[in-house]
């Protein structure tokens, strides 16, 4: 059987040259505890153990006070102090948070408040982001072309994300593309002409195209009166809406909404519910065949009249329009850049900008693309397309041309609209028939075709078919990014 027994630890010799013999000295506040201090000293060790490591020495006075401190702190607190010290810890975290709350509440409130003053901007068309200044002619290898249809491309929108292009053309077929890939996601077939009864789909040319705020339907109208509907994502179809008298030129969604507007050389104007698949009712106006609809969150829409040469603004609900002249030719295209000015584009060449409390146009830039034909027997190119970035300062024009020379011209807007000012021109083989922006405005959708959208006046058999993807490029914003451009 071992026997433990107790030692007196040995001095330190550093304390003991110095005279600072801790075991010799009673420090203020020790009290008793000196004692009980000693006793710790002793520890029960083996009786073969005769040596004690450097890391058993007694503890300084310093840290010893503290954990005595603590010691007596912890001993000294009753139930009821530590109750009340939790108690008070809780409702500072209480404090606090609430605090929190109230700071992201107030974020919150700044927030809804920006974003509906925006909306008020916006519906009164004073809301302009100034981009045109930043932008970059594109080089020739960043554009892309995507191919499909056997026909010209007549028409073409992008889904509200930006990641897929609907095209239609005059072979009656519908293709939705992956943008990024540059793959064909759906393709719907046209069907020939007499097949209507079994072919689902389009079967005569498809001339317009439109596609819902939320991107759930999409729309089409063709040469045959008919407008489809169908599921954006799937490409499936859904309804048929029959009425008009003459072909579909023209569809828009109304933002936030499933209203359809629908526009045709019958000169009427129609609109429909797709969500209760129903015709709700019809405006007339136009004394020619409509050529181009549009329309934005407001209840009512913008045409082009044609060779009636006149400029319709319609009041849905008021059941009234508001008449505009301005252009010399037939007006082909319309497009808003907010709720209060659009732009259009001619067959005389020119290209107008507008606002809605102005009978006049308030800029027009004659033979924007040029002219082409024989000294002394020169004519304008069409301006077959244009598009607009809403709410911002940049517009785009497309020409068609029986020449080679065709092309994507941007513009900048003035001041208050009042100007146009060329930016940058982007050349193309063929007919400009359609052109769109993406909402993001990091790039511009070009549809090309060998003929015109709305007739077989001249054929381009050099041209190409197809989707011209152009980027929208910035400027640097420092003089690094301008070195590595370079």
């Amino acid at each position: 059987m071992s026997s433990t027994f107790f030692i007196k630890k040995k001095e330190n010799p550093k304390f003991a040259k110095k005279g600072n013999n801790t075991a010799g000295l009673k420090r203020k506040g020790d009290g008793d505890s000196a004692g009980k201090n000693k006793l710790r000293a002793k520890k029960p060790v083996s009786k073969h153990n005769e040596e004690i490591s450097s890391d058993s020495e007694t503890e300084s006075p310093i840290v010893h006070r503290k954990r005595q401190s603590n010691e007596e702190h912890d001993y000294d607190e009753t139930p009821q102090e530590k109750k009340l010290r939790l108690a008070k810890r809780y409702l500072e975290q209480l404090k606090e948070e609430e605090e929190d709350k109230a700071e992201e509440e107030s974020f919150e409130t700044d927030l809804i408040a920006g974003r509906l003053q925006e909306e008020v901007l916006e519906q009164k068309g004073k809301l302009q982001r100034l981009i045109a200044k930043d932008l970059m002619p594109p080089d020739a290898s960043e554009i892309r072309v995507l191919r499909g249809h056997k026909l010209p491309i007549t028409c073409l929108v992008i889904s509200p994300d930006d990641k897929y292009i609907y095209s239609a053309a005059k072979d009656c077929s519908i293709i939705k593309w992956d943008i990024e890939s540059g793959k064909k996601v759906h393709t719907v077939p046209g069907g020939r002409k007499g097949t209507e009864d079994r072919h689902v789909g389009h079967t005569a040319h498809i001339l317009c195209m439109a596609i819902s705020s939320d991107g759930k339907y999409l729309a089409t109208g063709d040469m045959n009166k008919l407008i489809m509907i169908w599921e954006a994502e799937t490409c499936k179809h859904l309804y048929k809406f029959t009425g008009h008298k003459g072909p579909v030129s023209g569809l828009s969604f109304r933002r936030g909404t499933h209203d359809l507007y629908s526009a045709s050389h019958d000169r009427s104007i129609k609109v429909w519910n797709v969500d209760e698949n129903a015709y709700v009712e019809t405006l007339f106006g136009h004394q020619d065949a409509i050529t181009g609809l549009d329309s934005l969150s407001q209840e009512r829409c913008v045409t082009a009249g044609g060779r009636d040469r006149s400029v319709r603004v319609w009041k849905i609900a008021e059941e009234s329009q508001l008449v505009f002249h301005g252009h010399e030719g037939s007006i082909d295209c319309i497009q808003l850049i907010n709720e209060e000015h659009m732009i259009t584009g001619a067959d005389d060449g020119s290209v107008a900008l507008w606002s809605v409390n102005k009978k006049k146009p308030l800029s027009t830039v004659k033979r924007a693309h040029g002219c082409h034909g024989d000294a002394g027997l020169e004519q304008p190119h069409w301006v077959a397309a244009v598009a607009a970035l809403q709410n911002s300062d940049t517009v785009a024009s497309g020409a068609s041309s029986c020449s080679h020379n065709s092309q994507v011209k941007l513009w900048k807007c003035g001041q208050n609209y009042r100007g146009l000012e060329p930016l940058f021109s982007v050349p193309v083989c063929g007919f400009v028939n359609s052109l769109k922006f993406s909402s993001s405005g990091q790039f511009l959708v070009a549809g090309v075709g060998q003929e015109h959208r709305l007739g077989r006046w001249w054929r381009i058999k050099e041209a190409k078919n197809g989707i011209y993807i152009i980027p929208l490029k910035r400027k640097p914003t420092n003089p690094e990014e301008a070195k590595t451009t370079e």
